[in-house]
């Protein structure tokens, strides 16, 4: 199976499947000389491990990562990038392959078992095998280290909408984000959500979502006008997250509805002496580079196939067959998805980092002569 590798100066390749002995990956192009603690790494994976609240899946994985090359480790437990290739390794220890032998002939609706089957002529049954969002952990811990090449940019995602209930944006509050299980930065729509959830959890179903990923700090320049546009890569990067129907940068789908007037980011000259947009509808990026504004992005997450409501399908022999798929799954898998798109963001952002550094060097002074 080809395409495990994705980014071209910040390369990341991910293994393993989702009831295999474990998955793991393989970061090059990091550059030396970067610090860092295995902590680090692990605080990021904490954020999207399954089991810490009963709106996700209820497998029990740590998720401990273990870093097996590309660093100099000194006797306080600091790790020093080296340049050399990163590989790193995370354990599955909570397996139960069992819950899926009674499906191991047939499709599940919603999930990538045909196309798998009709692309190979073979799948694995246990958990989507290759395809799971399990080796989703993978991406989180690169985007860890894709963070240390951005100096001075911060990414942070939240979870906007969940089913029917969106945010108030006037109650949005960073600090909102780690309070509650679901990354909302807005209190009351939290509460709501709780409740809302729990009823889809209960009854055996699934709901969708919407994340919203802001990366602020970036630089101006990021990106090219034609085949490496930053947005382009973004939003690549994004729908190849398990589950995700769609994506957008700055007011996306909502610009058609704008006028001219109404969606050009009106700029003026700073007190610093340097341009200051008014706006942003373009979510940082114009022409493919970046603006030097935040670059917002915003992906869409459909509801977790995995449900106990009885479904029509086809086994791999062309019978029809009914299927209801037990185990344990997230009612709404876009909760864990929050920190899975700040990764993404991330590492795009320092691969195109270390492609602009390499393009043009020092970037030229502005204003510009005359």
């Amino acid at each position: 199976m080809s395409f495990n590798t994705f980014g071209q100066m910040f390369r990341v390749t991910t293994f393993g499947e989702s009831h295999g002995v474990a998955i793991g990956g393989v970061i090059d192009g990091c550059p030396p000389g970067l610090t860092f603690r295995v902590e680090d790494v692990q605080a990021a994976l904490d954020r999207r491990r399954p089991g810490t609240s009963r709106f996700t899946t209820q497998r029990r994985e740590p998720d401990e990562v273990k870093i097996l090359s590309g660093v100099l480790t000194s006797e306080d437990g600091t790790l020093t990038s080296t340049g050399t290739p990163i590989g790193f390794l995370i354990e599955n220890v909570d397996q139960r392959s069992k819950d899926y032998s009674a499906i191991s002939e047939s499709y599940r609706p919603g999930h990538a078992d045909y196309a798998y089957d009709v692309k190979y002529g073979l799948r694995d049954h246990r958990g989507g095998g290759r395809s799971s969002a399990r080796e989703t952990a993978v991406r989180v811990a690169a985007g860890a280290i894709a963070r240390l090449v951005l100096p001075g940019v911060t990414v942070r995602g939240a979870l906007v909408q969940m089913g029917e209930i969106t945010i108030d944006r006037a109650n949005w509050d960073d600090e909102e984000i780690g309070r509650n299980p679901f990354f909302c930065p807005d209190a009351e729509a939290a509460a709501r959500m709780e409740s809302y959830l729990d009823g889809i959890r209960k009854s055996g179903s699934s709901v969708g979502a919407v994340i919203e990923i802001v990366a602020e700090g970036v630089p101006p320049g990021l990106g090219a006008p034609i085949y490496g546009k930053l947005d382009a890569d973004l939003a690549a990067a994004l729908m190849s997250i398990n589950a995700v129907k769609g994506v957008e940068i700055g007011e996306g789908f909502a610009s058609a509805a704008l006028t001219g007037e109404n969606n050009a980011d009106e700029m003026r000259m700073g007190n610093d002496g340097r341009p200051v947009f008014l706006a942003n509808h373009a979510g940082g990026i114009l022409g493919g580079i970046s603006t030097g504004q935040p670059v917002v992005a915003r992906f869409a997450v459909k509801p977790t196939s995995s449900i106990l409501t009885p479904r029509q399908t086809v086994t791999r022999h062309g019978e029809n067959a009914d299927i209801v798929t037990k185990g344990r799954h997230d009612p709404c898998v876009g909760i864990r998805a929050v920190p899975v798109g700040e990764a993404m963001v991330a590492c795009v952002l320092a691969d195109h980092f270390l492609r602009n550094r390499g393009q043009v060097g020092t970037p030229p002074q502005w204003p510009f002569p005359r």
